[in-house]
């Protein structure tokens, strides 16, 4: 029986992986800090390993005696976290996570970075593969972290023989969202009868199909290859059309312009600055939200052959996993 170890079961992606990858009937370790809640993954069978991420002599241990590594856990906030934070958890945890495979000869690592390591597009001309990384100017430490320790991956491959893939999803949609991460733009759009909206959009992708895409990594994924995880791209207005669809009801929709958004993520941060506290809004989420945050997954669809579920089924079953678990 093949040994994977995931880092980050417990979040929303890992847990859906952790659920999909002892369905296929791989034997599952997984990687959580001492504190971390499990509720996530209470009913699922696993080895359990309490450590932490920053700590080589944990991730050594971790790692020993698996032939695959899913390197799936980060700080994911837009704000309220300093760089020192991310740094330590997102590129040093990573830069560990790399060493002990290389270590433990592991059989493929599969890193899980972010689609904001590449360059966005439009509608028309959506991001791929081929695009640099082109959101510096976001400001965003989650975003910074996740691109040097995605470089830091790509360049260990070269240097040191590293098995190792990149995925790069896009923003992530489904249920079992118990925090809820994603899954708050999704209950921000229940039950309103006005909602402001920004003016940006992004791509949505179902969670299952980023599961399926880890997967399918393992055995087709070329080495030093990154592959976008990336379903529908959809406005902002069009993706709580379409929660008013699911919800059978509808909501007036206001858009708030470019100029406001920034303007209040602006005093969002100058506030956070003077008070310690972490902001609603910063200026990096504004100017996040005011993105078209478009990509295509056409090279994993050719290389993975993986087929994406559409948006719709996404949001109707976090929708229904979100009202069965009496979160609204």
């Amino acid at each position: 029986m093949t040994k994977v170890l995931i880092t980050g079961a417990n979040g929303f992606l890992g847990s859906n992986l952790t659920r999909e990858m002892y369905r296929l009937g791989y034997e599952v370790k997984i990687l959580v800090r001492p504190t971390a809640d499990l509720k996530a993954i209470a009913d699922i069978p696993c080895e359990i390993f309490s450590g932490r991420l920053d700590d080589i002599n944990h991730v050594m241990q971790a790692v020993e005696g698996c032939d695959i590594v899913v390197h799936a856990a980060c700080i994911t906030d837009q704000w309220g976290v300093s760089f020192e934070e991310y740094e330590k958890i997102n590129f040093t945890g990573t830069r560990y996570v790399v060493q002990a495979c290389l270590h433990h000869q592991v059989r493929k690592l599969v890193y899980v970075s972010t689609a904001n390591t590449i360059g966005p597009g439009s509608r028309t001309n959506p991001g791929s593969e081929l695009n640099g990384f082109s959101l510096f100017n976001a400001n965003s430490g989650y975003i910074n972290s996740k691109y040097l320790a995605q470089q830091y991956v790509l360049e260990q491959v070269e240097h040191a023989g590293l098995p190792a893939v990149i995925v790069n999803p896009t923003f992530m949609i489904g249920p079992n969202d118990v925090k809820p991460s994603s899954g708050k733009l999704l209950l921000y759009g229940v039950g309103k009868k006005i909602l402001f909206y920004p003016p940006g959009g992004k791509n949505f992708v179902h969670i299952q199909d980023v599961c399926r895409g880890i997967v399918k990594a393992i055995d087709q994924g070329k080495t030093g290859d990154c592959y976008l995880l990336a379903g529908q791209n959809l406005s902002y207005r069009e993706f709580f059309r379409l929660i008013d669809q699911v919800q059978h009801r509808k909501t007036l929709l206001v858009r708030i312009p470019p100029f406001f958004l920034k303007l209040a993520g602006m005093a969002g941060s100058m506030l956070a600055g003077l008070t310690g506290r972490s902001p609603r809004l910063n200026y990096t989420s504004a100017y996040l939200l005011c993105l078209q945050n478009y990509y295509s997954g056409r090279k994993s669809e050719r290389e993975l052959q993986l087929q994406y579920t559409p948006v719709e089924t996404a949001v109707r079953e976090a929708f229904s996993w979100f009202r069965e678990n009496a979160y609204f």
